[in-house]
């Protein structure tokens, strides 16, 4: 009756002031709704839920150094630094090399020139103000004594063009293919004059640096053949200009010039040898 008094309160008619509606009281004879019936296991579930704590999420694996054992780490730690020490010393020696004269290149020189030749060479004619634009190739021919006793000359031998072939896809190719004929050509140019003659102490030497290898690139192509020796040799380097880029207006000459050198002789210890080989045996065969 009283929820029927209370609603009925709530509708009044036209001429009826409104009243307020009394407020609703807990009380024993209240009549809840059903919805608040249905709401009212959820609430308790959420108020339930929230008050029990999350069970801890499991840790995230480890990776990378951290994965690794103790000694592992401080292996890797240890590898680390050698290289981190390894570099920062041929940074180091790399800018003394080419850093101006100062007083640590003077004391230690011989130990910067050790580290960086041959393998860290710097070349700066490629930052020069006039780069080298030109093709330079080393060529090399024999005189060669048969078996039958004449004399044949042999055919030109393109050095730089054997080297070129065997460093071209070569991923790792040897220090002699990249520089040993270059460096051989350089200082002989470097030690003799125009003419060909030498300039100080070292022309002689660069003289048999150059001879040898001769001797022996002549040697591997078997250009004596069966039963002969390589007597003389000569040398003579072919130079091209490079060609110029289609954009420049620049004109540069396409024919190429050549330097001769003087024949060398390269056998006088193979027949210096033979004559006495066959000394002793005339000898032995006079004894008997």
């Amino acid at each position: 009756m009283d929820a029927y008094e209370a609603g009925s309160a709530a509708r009044h008619g036209p001429e009826e002031e409104p009243r307020d509606a009394p407020s609703t009281v807990a009380s024993p004879s209240t009549v809840v709704s059903p919805s608040t019936v249905a709401s009212a296991p959820t609430v308790a579930s959420a108020s339930a839920s929230a008050s029990v704590p999350a069970p801890p999420s499991a840790p995230e694996p480890r990776t990378g150094v951290a994965a690794l054992s103790l000694w592992y780490q401080i292996g890797a730690a240890l590898a680390l630094a050698v290289v981190a020490i390894a570099v920062c010393v041929h940074i180091g020696m790399v800018f003394l090399h080419v850093a101006p004269p100062n007083t640590i290149t003077k004391q230690h020189g011989k130990a910067i020139d050790e580290w960086i030749y041959p393998e860290f060479e710097q070349n700066w004619k490629l930052f020069a103000p006039n780069p080298l634009q030109q093709n330079i190739s080393v060529q090399v021919r024999g005189e060669v004594a048969t078996a039958d006793g004449t004399t044949r000359t042999t055919g030109w031998y393109d050095l730089s063009a054997q080297d070129g072939r065997a460093i071209d896809g070569n991923l790792l190719p040897s220090h002699t293919q990249q520089n040993e004929l270059r460096r051989a050509w350089d200082f002989y140019v470097a030690t003799h004059d125009a003419e060909n003659r030498p300039v100080g102490l070292r022309g002689a030497l660069s003289e048999t640096y150059l001879r040898r290898i001769a001797e022996l690139r002549l040697d591997r192509e078997n250009a004596a053949g069966e039963g002969g020796v390589v007597e003389r040799v000569q040398f003579r380097s072919r130079t091209t200009n490079v060609p110029v880029p289609k954009w420049s207006d620049e004109r540069v000459s396409d024919k190429p010039t050549y330097r001769v050198l003087p024949w060398w002789w390269v056998a006088e210890e193979k027949t210096d040898g033979a004559a006495r080989a066959a000394s002793a045996g005339g000898t032995e065969g006079g004894a008997r």
